[in-house]
């Protein structure tokens, strides 16, 4: 009679986990698409600069020292850092979850019984003191261990686990994508900065110029050659490369302190030597073949185990519709006296049990769990597609950006040479009356442009090698 008891209700828990299994609702499943073009335009070389570490990628030794510094000091990074701690706990605490929990309890009470119930009418034969029955408030003492354990019947703790060791991870991958992003950012806030104490230098250079023409134009005037009106579009001149001096100021200072916030310190004077800035010859980076990008980049490499964290939630959440296995079980004594407490086998109590458990009616809040976990999956599948896509754009974009730029710097190199040159030749013009002081002032204008323009086209290649030294996944390794 017993056996059949025990064989209807395995009989009946086989019944209600199939029933379960098949109502499962249904989800959209799609495979990530790892296929990348063979090749960054006609170019199948596999050598890449990705693998080189920054410290020899920049040959700059107070660049280096810069970016040496922020890796230590800087705090968006160290907040990454602790994110890595709190991922590491989370695998400790799924890891816990699938050992038994082992627990202790002390305990004192009294207990009033009414005469009329079960209790109160039951057999009081037991003696507390010699000749005396059951008192009506009745002490109670006790102490003990508690253990449970949940059997890991369809991997669902397990699968808990190693998305925490995937978002653990992750989280590493997350902290290298920091890196990389740091690196790049202190690179072309130095090279910024040695731009503008260039353009700085030119543009004092031109105010002495400028000056050197208002003073020409005041004895052109004495000698009624010109009017006041050329005397005053010269000064006007000169004020407004006086404005633009201060401005340049600011920036150098801005920029300076954007690299002392990188470096997590308080504003003070950075480093450099700008004087042969505009001698600098761009490092030529190799890019290698797409399906590296894979493997170096740390933001696509975050996303990949995001993807496989999102998928073992999804077998856990589904695990969730299925019965789970429970033992429990207790080990101690108790005793309505301290003297009989620790009294063997009297005062001795244990406990087994096993439970099985699972949803039947009204799964809504499962189904919802299950559905959620399904879309953030599919969420991680589009997001690793889009970071992939994403690297390969970036590097197309600046390895023509490189060659577009060299490009436009010869052409602006040389059109700096003619103008340097028609200064000379205006004036001469002038003194011989053969130009009149608007082709002097424009021909200094163009020219303090052009000089300028120069120097920004030759910061922009050099922040187009550190981008694309990023794009690769450059700066971390």
């Amino acid at each position: 009679m017993f056996k059949n008891s025990i064989y209807k209700s395995l009989g009946l828990a086989v019944l209600c986990t199939a029933y379960t299994a098949c109502k499962l609702p249904e989800v959209a499943q799609r495979a990530e698409n790892k296929n990348v073009p063979e090749g960054f335009s006609d170019s199948k070389d596999t050598v890449n600069s990705a693998s080189i570490q920054w410290k020899t990628f920049f040959t700059d030794p107070n660049l280096v020292s810069l970016i040496d510094t922020a890796l230590k000091n800087n705090q968006e990074l160290n907040i990454t850092l602790q994110d890595i701690e709190i991922a590491r706990n989370d695998i400790k605490a799924k890891k816990g979850d699938l050992l038994p929990t082992v627990g202790y309890g002390v305990g004192a009470g009294l207990e009033k019984v009414g005469r009329y119930t079960s209790d109160g009418a039951g057999d009081a034969s037991t003696e507390i003191t010699p000749g005396k029955g059951v008192p009506d408030v009745l002490p109670d003492y006790k102490f003990g261990l508690q253990a449970n354990w949940e059997a890991d019947i369809w991997h669902k703790l397990r699968n808990a686990k190693q998305s925490a060791v995937n978002h653990y991870l992750s989280t590493i991958a997350g902290k290298n994508f920091v890196v990389t992003n740091l690196v790049a950012e202190v690179a072309n806030s130095y090279y910024e900065l040695l731009a503008l104490d260039n353009q700085l230098d030119i543009v004092k250079q031109n105010i002495k110029i400028q000056s050197d023409a208002l003073e020409l134009m005041k004895i052109q005037k004495e000698a009624t050659r010109v009017t006041e009106l050329a005397v005053r579009k010269f000064q006007a001149e000169v004020l407004s490369s006086k404005s633009m001096q201060f401005d340049i100021q600011q920036n150098i200072t801005e920029t300076e302190n954007k690299i002392n916030f990188l470096l997590g310190r308080y504003p003070q004077p950075i480093i450099r030597d700008g004087k042969s800035f505009t001698d600098l010859v761009p490092a030529t980076v190799q890019s290698g073949i797409p399906s590296q990008l894979l493997a170096n980049r740390p933001d696509i490499k975050q996303a990949e185990l995001e993807l496989a964290a999102a998928k073992l939630d999804v077998k856990v959440a589904k695990a969730q519709f299925y019965p789970s296995l429970s033992i429990s079980a207790t080990l101690g004594y108790q005793a309505f006296n301290p003297s009989y407490l620790l009294r063997t086998p009297e005062s001795l109590i244990y406990s087994l049990a096993g439970d099985l458990a699972g949803p039947l009616i009204n799964k809504n809040a499962i189904k919802a769990e299950y559905l959620t976990a399904n879309a953030k999956q599919l969420q991680a599948v589009f997001d690793y597609e889009k970071t992939i896509l994403n690297g390969y754009i970036e590097v197309a974009n600046q390895m023509s950006n490189i060659n577009n730029l060299q490009k436009s710097y010869d052409l602006k190199n040389q059109q700096v040479k003619a103008l340097t040159e028609s200064i000379d030749i205006s004036n001469a013009l002038f003194r011989s009356a053969r130009a009149d002081y608007f082709e002097v002032l424009m021909t200094q204008r163009d020219a303090l442009q052009s000089k300028l323009e120069l120097i920004e086209t030759k910061k922009q290649q050099l922040n187009a090698v550190v981008n694309i030294y990023h794009a690769l996944g450059g700066g971390w390794n």
